[in-house]
């Protein structure tokens, strides 16, 4: 079409549309929810895809994102506010300050955000630890990006990074790599990573973007608790990270025991996302309700209300979902991928490199992971002696990069970080664009004495 080939056709179409999207955003004032549907039906149409399969293709990827993110969201923010309005969430914000001080507190949203993070999605310990965002910048007068950014950095670089989260975890099968090896390669390379990309850089970008969270929010997550006496830092803690072990003990089940093993069905049940936080949601009507002098009138009150706020998110999320599959089913995400690996260059910056062009075509780190350890794959097979537990923190690296308007991660953090477009990239863009280029610089340093 107007004498360009296919593939470069469809490069210039997803550029064209991504530019759209945001001029509709920023400069028309049009909802992030309209204008995702509006990008992604032009993208649709203009890419040659047939008008049913337009719909379909937007249906399933704003499906796939809600059917898993949705659920996850629902009731981490549930989780979230029984803990705020119990005072649970205040407890741990008192001691993080009182064990690492005001000027330091950033640095304890980071170390948080990384051991919570390790056996948690994304989204789910997003949802667990922003209500202490919000709390820990009320009470210390911190400006909340310097504190945001950190827990963010922190979560983003395990789960980029990290086995068992699933895109690594996935390339360690595509790769044929140790799995052992791998975490302990990815906590070498990740904990520096994060710390650049969040206590630094977090300091630094607060100066010029503070932050100024929405007051619906604040008043939701960080208001002061209506109870005569805190639950302790204990009870908590077990709370809080009740799903963060039942997760960890379906990893090590998965591992250690066989397919069809009595004990492994029953932990893949127990220890999926959905029910580990159902679970401790569950725990959370004891402990932050019951035993803190709730009736169930009031604990049923707040759970109803700490949805109300989440119901725009929840939707610019699965428009963001369908976005990100129109451009994966227009083939974008492949004519990028496959122009990657004719490039002459080395295996562990060629994954990096198919990963991080996926990434900015799809909006996925999982789906970057994967999908670039499939297409880098047969090249790997072709030169011996490649480090291949480095080539799958390569490529969890390169799946970092560039978020930015078809991620359903950039709108979440755009709410609920109540910023602009242009502040999201500045911020939360930044930072994962920070991630990915350290880890690469970190890996690379690695492969050079392992």
């Amino acid at each position: 079409m107007f004498g360009l080939s296919h593939e470069t056709y469809l490069l210039l179409d997803a550029v064209v549309t991504i530019i759209g999207l945001i001029v509709l955003i920023t400069r028309f004032k049009i909802h992030p929810f309209i204008g995702l549907i509006i990008a992604s039906a032009f993208l649709g149409l203009t890419s040659g895809m047939p008008a049913d399969k337009i719909i379909k293709a937007f249906q399933d990827g704003f499906g796939g994102v809600l059917g898993f993110v949705g659920i996850i969201l629902a009731l981490g923010t549930m989780l979230g506010k029984m803990m705020s309005d119990s005072g649970g969430a205040d407890q741990i914000a008192q001691t993080l300050i009182r064990a690492f001080g005001k000027e330091r507190v950033q640095w304890a949203m980071m170390c948080s955000a990384f051991l919570v993070g390790i056996p948690l999605f994304f989204e789910i310990g997003f949802v667990l630890l922003i209500p202490l965002v919000f709390i820990v910048a009320r009470r210390t007068g911190v400006p909340l990006i310097k504190i945001g950014i950190p827990l963010l950095a922190g979560l983003s670089a395990v789960h980029g990074l990290v086995p068992p989260h699933p895109g690594p975890l996935l390339a360690i099968g595509v790769f044929n790599a140790d799995i052992g090896k791998t975490i302990f390669y990815g906590l070498i390379v990740a904990l520096p990573t994060a710390i650049i990309a969040g206590p630094i850089f977090g300091t630094f970008i607060a100066r010029y973007i503070p932050g100024n969270p929405s007051q619906e929010l604040v008043d939701q997550l960080a208001r002061e608790p209506q109870v005569a006496a805190l639950p302790s830092f204990g009870v908590t803690l077990v709370t809080v990270l009740l799903p963060v072990f039942l997760m960890l003990l379906k990893t090590f089940a998965d591992i250690a025991l066989p397919d069809g093993h009595f004990f492994r069905i029953w932990m893949d049940m127990i220890g999926h996302p959905i029910s580990a936080l159902l679970l401790a949601l569950l725990l959370a009507l004891y402990t932050f309700g019951k035993r803190q002098g709730m009736d169930s009138k009031r604990v049923l009150k707040l759970l109803d209300a700490s949805l109300a706020p989440t119901a725009a998110i929840i939707l610019i999320i699965g428009a963001g979902g369908g976005f990100k599959q129109m451009l994966v089913t227009s083939g974008v995400g492949d004519v990028i991928g496959h122009i990657a690996v004719n490039a002459q260059i080395s295996p562990i910056l060629l994954a990096w490199l198919v990963a991080a062009v996926i990434r900015v075509a799809t909006g996925s780190a999982t789906v970057a992971t994967i999908t670039g350890a499939g297409i880098v794959m047969p090249v790997v097979d072709l030169i011996p002696g490649v480090n291949r537990e480095l080539l799958v923190l390569a490529t969890g690296a390169g799946s970092l990069i560039l978020s930015h308007v078809n991620d359903a991660g950039f709108w979440l953090v755009k709410q609920y970080f109540n910023m602009t477009v242009a502040e999201t990239f500045k911020t939360w863009t930044a930072m994962e664009t920070i991630l990915s280029v350290v880890g690469l610089v970190f890996i690379l340093l690695l492969s050079l004495v392992v």
